[in-house]
C-alpha cells in the first residue's frame, strides 16, 4: 500500500532524527572540557633578558639568548641520553654554559639573582582576564610544563594566580621533558579526559608540534611572532595573546 504524505514525512523525519543523533552525540563526546598549559604562555621571561643586560651591560641579551637555546637543548639531549635532571638543574647548567661560550665572569652572586628570576616572573598582561574567563566558563586549567611544580607555584604566587590552576603537571612526573609523548599524556592521566578534550596551549613552536603530534587540540601562543616549525606538524591556530586562546575555545564548543 503506497504511504500518504502525512506517513512519509512521519518517517522521514524519524530517520532523520536517527542519523542527526549519533553527530549530535560525538560532538558533546568531543567538546573540550580542559587546558593544558606550558608555562611561558602565562609567564612573561623578558625580565630575565633586561636582568642579564643589567649584570652584564652590552652582552646581556647575547647572554641570555644562548642561554635559552642551550636551556631547552639540555632538555631535549637529557631526555634523550635517559639522563634526566629537573629544569632548575637545566637551567643553571645551561646558564654557566652561555657564560663560558661568551667569556663572561658569572660570579656566584650573578649566577644567584639570575636564577632567582625564574622564581618571580610576573604573567602577561592579558593573562589573568583570559585565565579567568576560562574558568569562569567550565574549563578545567592546568600547567604542562617543563618547570618544576616549586618554580611553578613562585610564579603563579608572584603573580597572583592561585586557585585558577589544578595540580601542576611538571615533568619532573615521568622523567622526561617534551616534546617526549610521556610528557604530554601526563594531561590525559591527570584530567582523566581523552586527548580530543584538551587543548594545548604552547609557547614554543616546536611544542605546539610536539603536542599536536601527540594528538591534542593545539592552540600556539606566539608571542614573539616567531616563524613556523618544519616539523610535518602544525597547531590548529595561532594568537599572539592568552584571549586569542580563549576565543579559539570558545569556537571549538
Amino acid at each position: 500500500m503506497p504511504l500518504t504524505r502525512r506517513e512519509f514525512l512521519q518517517l522521514s523525519g524519524a530517520a532523520t532524527a536517527g542519523l542527526l543523533l549519533p553527530v549530535t552525540q560525538a560532538k558533546a563526546a568531543n567538546r573540550i572540557k580542559a587546558v593544558a598549559f606550558d608555562g611561558f604562555t602565562t609567564f612573561d621571561p623578558r625580565p630575565i633578558a633586561a636582568l642579564a643586560e643589567t649584570l652584564f651591560p652590552g652582552q646581556g641579551q647575547t647572554l641570555a639568548q644562548s642561554w635559552r637555546v642551550r636551556q631547552f637543548e639540555y632538555t631535549w639531549l637529557r631526555t634523550l641520553m635517559g639522563n634526566y635532571a629537573d629544569f632548575w638543574q637545566v637551567t643553571e647548567e645551561a646558564l654557566i654554559f652561555a657564560a663560558q661560550q661568551h667569556a663572561l665572569e658569572l660570579t656566584g652572586e650573578k649566577r644567584e639573582r639570575l636564577m632567582q628570576a625564574f622564581m618571580s616572573l610576573d604573567a602577561w598582561p592579558d593573562a589573568k582576564p583570559a585565565l579567568l574567563r576560562l574558568k569562569a566558563s567550565g574549563f578545567r586549567l592546568a600547567f604542562l610544563s617543563n618547570f618544576t611544580a616549586t618554580m611553578l607555584d613562585a610564579c603563579v604566587k608572584q603573580a597572583g594566580l592561585e586557585g585558577i590552576f589544578e595540580e601542576h603537571l611538571s615533568t619532573d612526573r615521568v622523567k622526561a621533558y617534551k616534546p617526549d609523548p610521556r610528557a604530554y599524556r601526563m594531561g590525559t592521566e591527570a584530567f582523566g579526559l581523552p586527548r580530543e578534550q584538551i587543548v594545548f596551549a604552547a609557547f614554543g613552536g616546536w611544542d605546539a608540534a610536539g603536542a599536536k603530534a601527540f594528538g591534542y587540540p593545539t592552540f600556539w601562543v606566539n608571542r614573539v611572532q616567531a616563524p613556523q616549525e618544519h616539523l610535518g606538524v602544525a597547531a590548529e591556530a595561532s594568537g599572539a595573546t592568552l584571549a586569542d586562546l580563549a576565543d579559539f575555545i570558545q569556537t571549538l564548543g
